[in-house]
């Protein structure tokens, strides 16, 4: 026992938490036992989620969980400016049939930044955003810009938003008619209606937001970029994707395609 303290399932739990404090740093702290079991599986490793959950409870490291939402009247009035053709229905079939767009706020020393994002809802990944100072029709203009610009759809995409001044606004509904997008709304004080959009900015502040302090607009920027472009579209994996991050979860659904 003096010569081998430690039995051949002792020595490869600690390895096999050696790895899992990697992926669990990789993933800023973010992911829980489901994703980091999913992790270890593309390096190879032949290992249970309960093995994993219980390597992590002994290393104190835990997912970054979520806060409940104050108590409030959700239900409003029907939409006037454009009906709701989405329906809540957040499940699509192919890339850029549906986006859902939606603006959030960022406090820094400096000031509020605005952040305006469009998701696409097939694989969830953020195809397009914007941020300033100003929270104006010109900064979910730039969002849907850059979506288009990276996207290039050639037929007609749904983009829904809720009935904010930004999206109500003539500017708005022009931009839509001349890049043939078809405009829905969700009823009026009901974020349920855009359920995605709001899924993301959650995750983007208990992920990443709450555990910063900005010193000012530049700062924030950066790091909400890192969030988007370095972490969530590439790596973070969804179960709404089978467990893949966005950008791999469209890459399968080309492979498919070009196979058949």
């Amino acid at each position: 026992w003096r010569a081998e303290p430690h039995s051949p399932r002792a020595k490869d739990d600690l390895r096999l938490t050696g790895l899992l404090k990697q992926a669990w740093l990789e993933s800023g702290g973010v992911y829980g036992y489901r994703k980091l079991t999913l992790d270890m599986r593309d390096l190879g490793e032949r290992c249970g989620k309960h093995r994993v959950a219980r390597l992590l409870k002994l290393e104190g490291l835990r997912s970054q969980t979520g806060y409940r939402r104050r108590p409030g009247v959700r239900v409003g009035k029907p939409a006037v400016v454009a009906p709701n053709h989405l329906l809540r229905q957040f499940t699509t079939t192919e890339p850029n049939q549906c986006w859902v767009t939606d603006i959030t706020y960022i406090r820094t020393h400096e000031g509020w930044l605005y952040l305006a994002v469009v998701v696409d809802l097939f694989s969830r990944q953020v195809v397009g955003w914007s941020m300033g100072s100003r929270i104006d029709a010109a900064l979910v203009l730039d969002a849907l810009l850059m979506a288009l610009w990276r996207r290039q759809p050639q037929e007609p995409v749904m983009v829904h938003s809720d009935q904010g001044s930004q999206f109500t606004g003539h500017e708005w509904q022009t931009f839509l008619r001349e890049h043939n997008l078809v405009s829905s709304m969700s009823r009026r004080g009901n974020c349920h209606d855009n359920a995605v959009a709001e899924s993301f900015f959650q995750l983007l502040k208990r992920e990443r937001i709450r555990r910063q302090i900005y010193a000012n607009r530049s700062d924030a920027r950066a790091d909400v970029f890192n969030y988007i472009e370095m972490f969530y579209n590439p790596k973070r994996r969804h179960g709404s994707a089978g467990g893949t991050s966005p950008v791999e979860f469209e890459r399968r659904h080309s492979q498919r395609l070009k196979s058949v």
